[in-house]
């Protein structure tokens, strides 16, 4: 078994180009394969050839693709999917599969190949969703979740019912006692992988993270052997491997491996299977086609891509009328998951190569395969522009309910909490300072990198009716919301227009169709500041007969640079105030305005500040002792006994108290009502705290009962913001004694409530 590497090259070269140019004209990848692999092999030019060394890569490919596939595949989402997408994904399998089956056995072909047939015509393959639906502009109509929810249930199910039909095809014999065996193997296959998934393979990452195997060649070795050993086990069983590679995948999840390595191997896994060996077997399954079909056995080839077609469109309709939502938008939804693909193909590959069909036969499903994906975009826009004549194109805003805000600055925070009345509202961001005051603050916040998808599912993306971009990045802007556009299907967008960083703004909105947030440019660092500061105040106005949604604009307009249109209320309803918003009469708009007295007003930590004890700890204490002194001091200010404020403390254990290097923040629960009170401490020396390598040298120590939890967070908030000023730590440390620390923290920038 010799390997030609110059065949391999140009196999390779062919594929990734093909699909490359089948990618950017909005089809998946495999389908430019497929061609390139029947215009340059043996059907046509005869440029590129096969062999058995090219069959074993790609056969590895497939295991690859299908392990990757099986990692995409997130089970949680299987048993989200909605009512109406499993009836599209049972009556777009079901009738397909039945026709194609009827008009095989119809034509004189066997049972078997028949049943391959029917398998490959009842797979729906949804890889062009992101790309056909954006540019129809779909993502946020309900046939759109339909379709993917479908999809995903579908391909799930095709795959175990093609694995289940190949296991009882092995023993050549339908007896029902031999059935019944197989039935059993495949049943100890499920529940053997689903316990070793579920409880050893959690088990086995958490021992290798506690012993320092974290690294990407080991476990990216680790995952290849967990895939082949579950391969293994499928075939023992009389299934086909791939589906112990899709299993193996479905269970190498975040809380195996922990979130950045498991994105990090799916990603080494992707670029292997996808990106190399993959492209290998469906170049090599175009040299398999034949065009003598058209001649030979063209009846035969019209037939199963007209039941085919029609199966599933008339099919999906069908069992989509209970659904409720109308036969005309199952018609829509079935043109949309007409499109087969990989998951086709590598079921057409394993039947020709296991003599289960022959070279005819797995040709015409080749060329099904081109011709369904090719009709997919064109049914699309005929059934959803025959929807939206008749008044019966769904948006999906009533289904997600919420908005999902990049960036948690001053002005992002203030917004968050303007909106939070009236829905959910979820922020993210990459900077951990700005995450500690946002959650101190009350609000609902996800640290990490907003252009990470797992990050935005963390953040609720897949939940949310409106995603606004509000950070100094625009590209992060761009990115981010283009991913929650495509991945999460989030229907609103609204960008911010940063005055400092404008460019590419217009296109920006256009590819997104998005709206400008606050109704035009604004200094985004100013307002972060003034907000922050405690520099603005906030002010509503009513749109009425006397101030007229005009006599706003031309306010807000004038006064852009100091006049801010945070939020429009519309009954119950609050959302951000964009360029898009139709103000009517009654609606209430927001405003913050700059004002620079404003920051002159006392809160009521300001207050506690001003009345509290300050300890200026000039020599080295141990923790203990620290402790005891602060413990005797709070007894007597809260006339609690100095022992039991110590217990309290002990029980604390400290978690969490280290909120940031040099800080610490201990905090206890007493009994009782109404009680809160802090103790500040400058530790010129440094406290050790357990599990912390640097020494605190500000420690604030909070005490307070458990009906004082709101201040108790506005209190974390403050504390956040102050020692977030680049001078704090050097102003901390220099000041001269106590009185003068009491005097730096009232005099500090941050918001006042």
């Amino acid at each position: 078994m010799e390997l030609s590497l110059i065949n391999l090259l140009l196999v390779l070269l062919a594929g990734w180009l093909a699909g490359s140019v089948a990618s950017r004209v909005g089809y998946p990848p495999v389908l430019g394969e497929l061609l390139v692999g029947i215009l340059l092999g043996p059907p046509l030019l005869g440029i590129l050839h096969g062999g058995e060394a090219l069959a074993v890569l790609a056969e590895i490919g497939i295991l690859l693709m299908m392990l990757y596939v099986g990692m995409e595949v997130d089970p949680r989402e299987l048993g989200k999917a909605s009512w109406p997408g499993l009836l599209a994904a049972a009556g777009g399998f079901i009738t397909p599969f039945t026709l194609a089956y009827f008009a095989v056995i119809w034509f004189g072909g066997t049972p078997m190949g028949a049943i391959f047939v029917a398998i490959a015509a009842g797979v729906t393959s949804l890889t062009t969703k992101s790309r056909i639906l954006v540019d129809l502009r779909l993502l946020d109509t309900r046939v759109a979740h339909v379709m993917m929810a479908g999809a995903l249930v579908s391909d799930t199910l095709s795959l175990i019912v093609f694995a289940g039909v190949l296991g009882v095809l092995e023993v050549g014999t339908l007896e029902l006692a031999t059935v019944g065996v197989v039935a059993l193997k495949v049943v100890l296959f499920f529940a053997l992988t689903f316990l070793v998934g579920l409880k050893v393979f959690p088990f086995v990452g958490r021992r290798l993270t506690e012993a320092g195997l974290t690294n990407r060649t080991f476990n990216f070795t680790l995952v290849l052997i967990l895939a082949v050993s579950f391969g293994e086990l499928a075939h023992l069983a009389g299934l086909h491997a791939i589906l112990g590679a899709f299993i193996a995948g479905l269970f190498i999840r975040d809380n195996v491996l922990g979130r950045t390595l498991s994105e990090d191997l799916k990603g080494a896994v992707r670029d292997s299977s996808i990106g190399f060996l993959a492209p290998i077997f469906f170049v090599t399954a175009g040299f398999q086609v034949s065009f003598s079909v058209f001649s030979t056995d063209l009846a035969l080839f019209m037939t199963i891509l007209g039941v085919a077609t029609f199966g599933k469109i008339i099919g999906t309709a069908i069992f989509y009328i209970p659904s409720g939502n109308g036969w005309r938008e199952g018609l829509t939804v079935g043109g949309g998951m007409n499109g087969r693909g990989a998951v086709e193909i590598i079921v057409a590959g394993i039947a020709l190569e296991s003599g289960l069909i022959s070279q005819e036969i797995f040709s015409i499903l080749v060329f099904m395969a081109i011709f369904t994906t090719a009709t997919v975009p064109f049914f699309l826009k005929w059934g959803t522009e025959w929807l939206k004549r008749r008044g019966e194109l769904v948006r999906s805003g009533d289904d997600r309910r919420g908005t999902l805000i990049l960036g948690a600055g001053p002005t992002a925070r203030v917004l968050a909490r303007t909106l939070s009345p009236s829905r959910p509202v979820w922020m993210v961001d990459a900077n951990e300072g700005r995450c500690r005051i946002a959650s101190g603050e009350g609000l609902q916040v996800t640290c990490g990198n907003a252009l990470q998808e797992q990050v935005l599912s963390d953040a609720h993306a897949s939940e949310a009716d409106s995603l606004v971009a509000l950070t100094g990045n625009t590209e992060v802007n761009a990115l981010a919301a283009q991913m929650a556009r495509s991945v999460f299907m989030v229907p609103a967008i609204q960008v911010v227009q940063d005055g400092a960083h404008h460019s590419g703004h217009a296109s920006s909105l256009s590819h997104l169709q998005a709206s400008t947030l606050f109704g035009g440019p604004i200094g985004l660092s100013e307002w972060d500041h003034w907000v922050g500061s405690g520099l603005v105040k906030e002010r509503s106005v009513v749109i009425s007969p006397d101030l007229t949604d005009s006599d706003l604009a031309e306010e807000i307009e004038t006064r852009r640079g100091r006049l801010l249109p945070l939020a429009v209320r519309k009954g119950d309803e609050i959302e951000p105030f964009h360029s898009a918003v139709q103000l009517a009469n009654g609606d209430e708009v927001t405003l913050l305005e700059f004002a620079p007295t404003a920051s002159r007003r006392r809160d009521r930590f300001d207050e506690l500040v001003a009345g509290c004890t300050i300890f200026d700890i000039r020599e080295r204490l141990d923790l203990e002792t620290f402790l005891a002194k602060v413990a005797e001091e709070l007894g007597e200010q809260m006339s609690l006994r100095g022992a039991s404020v110590t217990d309290l403390f002990g029980s604390e254990g400290f978690a969490n108290t280290v909120m940031s290097p040099g800080l610490a923040i201990p905090h206890i629960l007493i009994g009782g009502t109404g009680k809160f009170e802090m103790l500040i401490a400058r530790c010129r020396e440094g406290l050790n705290f357990p599990d912390q390598e640097e020494p605190v040298t500000a420690v604030f120590v909070l005490v307070r009962t458990a009906d004082e939890r709101t201040f108790h967070l506005r209190a974390l908030s403050a504390i956040a913001q102050i020692v977030q000023a680049p001078t704090f730590t050097a102003n901390w440390l220099g000041a001269r004694d106590a009185e003068e620390l009491r005097s730096l923290l009232l005099a500090a920038d941050r918001r006042r409530f």
